[in-house]
C-alpha cells in the first residue's frame, strides 16, 4: 500500500483530483452490494412496520425537499 500511495503523490493535482473521482465512482457502484448489519435489518423492520400501521404519520419527499428549497 506505502508503494502505491508513494505513486499516487508523483501524479500532478489533476491527476490527482482525477484518480479520486473514479475511485469514489468505483466504491459507489459497489456500495449496494454491502450487506445490512442485524441491527440495520432490524431498524429498517422496524420503520416499516411503523409505516404499515400509521401510513398517514409520514412526510413526502416533496414535502421536505420543498421545505429545504431543494428542487427534485
Amino acid at each position: 500500500m506505502s508503494a502505491i500511495l508513494d505513486e499516487i503523490k508523483q501524479l500532478d493535482f489533476a491527476e490527482r483530483i482525477q484518480l479520486v473521482e473514479d475511485l469514489w465512482d468505483s466504491v459507489a457502484m459497489q456500495a449496494t452490494e454491502l450487506p445490512l448489519t442485524e441491527a440495520q435489518r432490524v431498524e429498517l423492520d422496524r420503520r416499516l412496520a411503523m409505516h404499515q400501521a400509521n401510513p398517514g404519520r409520514g412526510v413526502t419527499l416533496s414535502c421536505i425537499a420543498e421545505k429545504l428549497g431543494i428542487a427534485l
